[in-house]
């Protein structure tokens, strides 16, 4: 889905997007060299299911002197991707032209410092568990020659598209995790059994809905009336549906929540603090 390399030039049906562009060939590909990529300051990113987040990207770019990179018939940045650079199994790119700073000059070249944004809409990027995993990086250059005029009765597209990666370290994609929490009865006597219940779920980007995440710890955390800070109860395992049950005694008015750390395919997620009133 090559949204910007190819849309952001293109219009009406000369906008290719989701087309498989050749790659240019050696002749005329351009010498850019990406370096210095970093994607989200090196954190793991957690999708959930209607929300696009929003993805800072940093690079430096050198690129000869001579080549004009004008955002609107050529293209230069970054996209993410998974697979290899030749068979990418999915890919995520900018939608918007980075800025850039020039940083240093020679006679052959110009370097600069460049920030973009990946605008990942789940709807439209991320399709199956399988795209919890770790994603790429790679450098793109893009040119489009177009005559879309046509009086003289031809219109003409060319489009030339080069790819540099993998650039900079793993980036890990995730999905987002949600949690709930409830504490009763309430209120209850100093000393009595609670019930503590929740809920465990996951982004499911092919349905678009949270699905309950089974067989995961969760911690139950308890933080007094009088204090700031929560301390851990017990760990409790999800079970069907993502169902979190434990009891424990009541001692003093404050409030209980379920904390997960996440895995490699799943955020974190804390459940906001549930009061009980201790009588």
């Amino acid at each position: 889905m090559r949204k910007l390399a190819i849309g952001i030039a293109a219009s009406g049906a000369l906008a290719l997007t989701g087309l498989v562009a050749p790659v240019a060939s050696a002749a005329t590909s351009p010498d850019l060299v990406f370096s210095a990529v970093t994607v989200n300051s090196g954190k793991a990113i957690a999708v959930g299911t209607t929300a696009t987040v929003s993805v800072p990207v940093t690079y430096t770019l050198t690129r000869p002197s001579d080549l004009t990179i004008d955002y609107k018939t050529t293209f230069a940045g970054v996209l993410l991707y998974r697979g290899t650079l030749s068979r990418m199994a999915n890919e995520i790119d900018p939608e918007a032209a980075p800025t850039c700073t020039t940083t240093a000059t020679t006679d052959t070249t110009v370097t600069e410092s460049c920030k973009e944004t990946l605008a990942i809409d789940p709807e439209n990027y991320l399709y199956s568990a399988s795209d919890a995993t770790t994603w790429k990086a790679a450098g793109l250059y893009s040119k489009i020659d177009q005559d879309d005029d046509d009086s003289d009765g031809h219109i003409s597209i060319g489009y030339n598209y080069d790819a540099w990666g993998p650039l900079g370290s793993g980036l890990q994609i995730k999905r987002a995790a949600r949690l709930t929490v409830n504490a009763s009865p309430e209120p209850v006597k100093k000393g009595a059994t609670i019930t503590v219940t929740g809920k465990l779920t996951r982004a499911n980007w092919e349905t678009g809905t949270y699905s309950g995440y089974t067989s995961q710890n969760a911690t139950l955390q308890f933080r007094a009336k009088s204090s700031s800070s929560y301390t851990t109860v017990k760990t409790v395992t999800s079970g069907t549906g993502g169902a979190l049950k434990t009891t424990t005694k009541a001692t003093k008015d404050g409030y209980y929540r379920y904390v997960f750390a996440g895995t490699s395919t799943t955020g974190s997620a804390t459940a906001a603090g549930d009061y009980i009133d201790v009588t």
